[in-house]
């Protein structure tokens, strides 16, 4: 056998395969030349799910005759006037896409530029290049691609469905559109407008937040904080959903670096760890966030379909991300997702929870009487204490500790009005406060509320300095199976530092001697157990300091109030208020909303009054 050279036009189908992969792949290239042309307005069309057509046109600056010939050469480009890889400032630089296309498709390409008295049109077909002919068309360039993979029918067989492929054009046209706020987009196929975005207007972070809620819909622009931070010469803006606005996949993730869309496995770890204290394991957050970086700090010619970027400095862009995300979910207080009055509405009116047979009659517990409670107050067991870390705000002002008085009405009515999530008004099934507010009710989840309270007190005294501890009257022994037991002494001396205190006590087993005061009265053995095992789901206590969070949340889920205990009015209020003082306590630690809003027109609408 002997070294020969490829003919030209096998050369450019062997290379288009890296670009062209799919009809997806060739809008997001057509639609990044007519961005980096200065379109203003960019209207996409599809047949068959962009097998039979393609049809990108814009109203950019267009092409001469023999910008038309270059154009749809290998390697040639307008995108590098000095030659310089490093700084690049387009979408598009390689000259790669449109030879590309045509070597396995029939290519046609009619452009006029600006001042032209006419325009031209060009065509390829399967990498044969035709003369360009004068043609009839405005200002702009209107691309056409027929037959995709007419030269190369093993392709073929690779493609899915027609409305699989036609759904992959659409994300492809939603993210670019994200990008590109001041820009028009419209998307159809076979005849039928399936996306379509005027020009957003305004500077560029509200016009982002509006078309963000033009193609993610309002349900994201309602549940999202904005997010904006600088970190030598790396900024980062756009908006995060709240943690309970969350997905099962991460698909409703946009990230953008300089403009482009990317799918970088760095950025989404980052994002994946600036969750990771709201969400469990099998949920997503939705966010979209566009990086702006130094051209000469990030490294876009990684592939050619340029999804992948690389950083010069990895770990400054995750440090940015995490921490700019959390400051801004940090800001989002007690806030919780508004699409939870939805679907508590849905299961209401029997859709998702909905079922035949009778309607069910909820308990309902009212407010406790609290003269009759001080009257028990001797005989209370620690089913009944007081809620660990609110004691002091149980009682109102001016009533003795431990005999609380129920407010007047004119004082809820008061109440209700200064405060976000209202005035207590009655506990339902030992586990559920409802409060009511100036225009509605709110029910809150006392347990999962209380987690997320007892969590954040402890986390912020572990940054300050340590969690405070209480010495246990009588050391608890904990039995174990022996590698628990090793693994926990492994970890004493971090253990200590989130408050427990505790040491081997023989084989298979600790004592524990000090718990974190803010536990109150919890279950020690409980507690031992299930930090035991998450020791063991992290494999190894090597940087567990680093852990310390989860190990915080698990001792928090212990030491907070339990479902199924009897509150006062005055231990729901005090609860309810540090909840609106609190961040991140619209969710506990697994990412579930710890409350949930209905506005009385949602009342009344279930009950026919609207």
């Amino acid at each position: 056998m002997t070294i020969r050279r490829l003919p030209q036009t096998l050369v450019n189908r062997i290379a288009a395969g890296e670009v062209v992969e799919r009809p997806a792949s060739v809008v997001k290239e057509l639609v990044e030349n007519a961005l980096d042309a200065g379109a203003r307005r960019i209207d996409v069309t599809l047949r068959d799910g962009g097998r039979a057509l393609i049809a990108v046109v814009d109203d950019g600056r267009g092409m001469s005759p023999a910008e038309l010939e270059l154009a749809v050469e290998r390697h040639a480009t307008s995108k590098l006037p000095d030659d310089d890889l490093v700084r690049i400032r387009f979408l598009g630089f390689r000259g790669e896409a449109l030879p590309s296309i045509g070597a396995v498709a029939r290519l046609s390409l009619t452009s006029r530029p600006p001042g032209a008295d006419s325009a031209w049109t060009l065509l390829v077909e399967g990498g044969e290049v035709h003369a360009p002919a004068p043609a009839a068309a405005a200002q702009g360039t209107r691309v056409e691609v027929r037959d995709l993979f007419y030269a190369t029918p093993a392709r073929l067989k690779f493609l899915k469905s027609p409305r699989a492929e036609f759904a992959q054009a659409v994300d492809t046209m939603k993210r670019l559109a994200m990008a590109h706020p001041h820009v028009a987009f419209g998307l159809a196929d076979d005849g039928r407008s399936a996306f379509r975005v005027g020009p957003a207007q305004g500077e560029l972070f509200a016009a982002r937040l509006d078309r963000l809620g033009a193609v993610l819909g309002r349900d994201f622009a309602d549940n999202a904080v904005a997010v904006e931070a600088e970190r030598e010469g790396f900024r980062l803006t756009g908006h995060a959903g709240l943690p309970t606005y969350n997905r099962g996949t991460a698909q409703q993730q946009f990230l953008f670096v300089n403009g482009r869309p990317v799918r970088d496995r760095l950025l989404q770890g980052a994002v994946r760890a600036a969750y990771d204290d709201f969400l469990s394991r099998d949920r997503h957050a939705v966010a979209a966030l566009f990086l702006d970086a130094p051209p000469d700090l990030v490294d876009v010619n990684v592939h050619p379909a340029k999804a992948e970027v690389r950083f010069r400095d990895a770990a400054l862009v995750r440090g940015l991300i995490v921490s700019a995300l959390r400051h801004a979910l940090a800001g989002a207080g007690h806030r919780a997702a508004t699409t939870n009055a939805a679907v508590a509405l849905g299961y209401a009116q029997g859709g998702s929870g909905g079922g035949g047979g009778g309607a069910m009659r909820p308990s309902w517990t009212p407010a406790p009487d609290y003269r009759r409670e001080a009257v028990l107050s001797e005989a209370a067991t620690p089913y009944h204490a007081p809620i660990p870390g609110l004691a002091a705000l149980s009682a109102p002002p001016g009533a003795a500790s431990g005999s609380p008085t129920a407010p007047s009405a004119a004082n809820l009515g008061a109440e209700e009005g200064t405060h976000p999530l209202g005035a207590a008004r009655a506990q339902l099934h030992e586990n559920y406060i409802v409060a009511q507010t100036r225009d509605g009710v709110v029910i809150v989840d006392q347990h999962a509320a209380h987690e997320r309270l007892v969590y954040e007190r402890m986390k912020a005294a572990l940054a300050n300095g340590g969690v405070a501890r209480q010495a246990l009257l009588l050391p608890e022994v904990v039995e174990l199976d022996e590698v628990a037991a090793e693994r926990l002494g492994e970890a004493a001396e971090a253990l200590a530092e989130a408050g427990l205190v505790l040491e081997p006590f023989g084989r298979g087993a600790v004592v524990v001697r000090e718990v974190p005061a803010l536990l109150g009265h919890a279950d020690v053995g409980g507690i031992v157990r299930d930090l035991a095992d998450e020791l063991a789901d992290q494999g190894t206590t090597d940087g567990l300091r680093d852990r310390l969070d989860a190990l915080l949340a698990t001792m928090a889920c212990h030491g907070s109030v339990r479902s199924g205990r009897r509150l006062g009015e005055a231990e729901m209020n005090a609860l309810l208020r540090e909840m609106e003082v609190t961040p991140h306590s619209g969710q506990c630690n697994h990412g579930r909303p710890t409350w949930v809003e209905l506005k009385l027109a949602d009342i009344e609408r279930l009950f026919g009054r609207r």
